[in-house]
């Protein structure tokens, strides 16, 4: 069992996620309002909305919520979302691909476009970025009182590549085309994950000193605040110095 995995090195602590509740609750309403919306209301027939609402009862979302999103997702009449994803570069060749739910594509492009602009990136082409990053399936969940050692074979032989844990909290890390695998293995297990999704992992990590650092995290904390980014991955290496001058901030 590897003690950190890739991903581990570049995200931010716990509790700087926690602090943001209310664009998580955003971006999964979201997600069931489209999983409804192509699957329909069913989330025994329907694994977008199954993941979904696994993924709403990771962050505590009441079940009001969960169920006024489905309702929404039914109705023919709400809102529409377009998934959409861009990529580009932050300062001193930072890797940044963004992954968009929204209702307006125009205002979405600009605010990537003006924020690339404020803090000196440059928005690139789709695809440009292929090569930097590898979409992984990952998997969070409370070890509790089970036994790691009992079940680290398990979730090996169901696809895990990496498997890190850390103050109770495990994180399982697959291959793409091992997601579906892994989530039926912790079904199987009485296992249910406070996350499960995919996410783009760099192959690789840029360290930069910590004030160049700082100014870089500026622009992605900018792209993590807009509401229509549903999520930003980059390549810079979260080093301890790092996570500790922002810690101060």
């Amino acid at each position: 069992m590897s003690g950190h995995n890739k991903w581990s090195k570049i995200k931010r602590k716990k509790g700087a996620a926690d602090a943001k509740r209310s664009k998580m609750f955003s971006k999964i309403i979201k997600d069931i309002t489209i999983a409804v919306k192509e699957g329909g209301n069913d989330p025994d027939s329907n694994p977008r909305l199954r993941l979904a609402i696994t993924n709403a009862k990771g962050v505590s979302m009441p079940k009001d919520n969960i169920l006024r999103a489905i309702k929404k997702g039914e109705d023919k009449d709400s809102t529409n979302y377009e998934e959409l994803s861009y990529e580009g570069y932050a300062p001193h060749g930072i890797a940044v691909f963004l992954e968009c739910t929204t209702d307006n594509t125009a205002r979405t492009v600009a605010n990537v476009r003006a924020i690339f602009n404020k803090y000196n990136g440059s928005l690139g082409k789709n695809g440009s970025l292929s090569f930097i990053f590898d979409r992984k399936g990952i998997f969070e969940f409370e070890l509790g009182d089970r036994d790691m050692d009992e079940i680290e074979l398990e979730l090996i032989d169901a696809g895990a590549e990496d498997i890190e844990l850390e103050d109770g909290q495990v994180t399982i890390t697959t291959a793409m085309e091992d997601f579906g695998i892994m989530i039926k293995k912790l079904e199987e297990m009485n296992i249910e994950p406070e996350s499960a999704d995919l996410q783009r992992i760099p192959v690789t990590t840029e360290s930069l000193d910590v004030e160049t650092a700082k100014k870089v995290m500026r622009m992605i904390d900018a792209f993590d605040e807009d509401e229509d980014i549903a999520a930003v991955y980059h390549n810079m290496e979260m080093t301890p110095e790092l996570e500790e001058a922002l810690a101060e901030e």
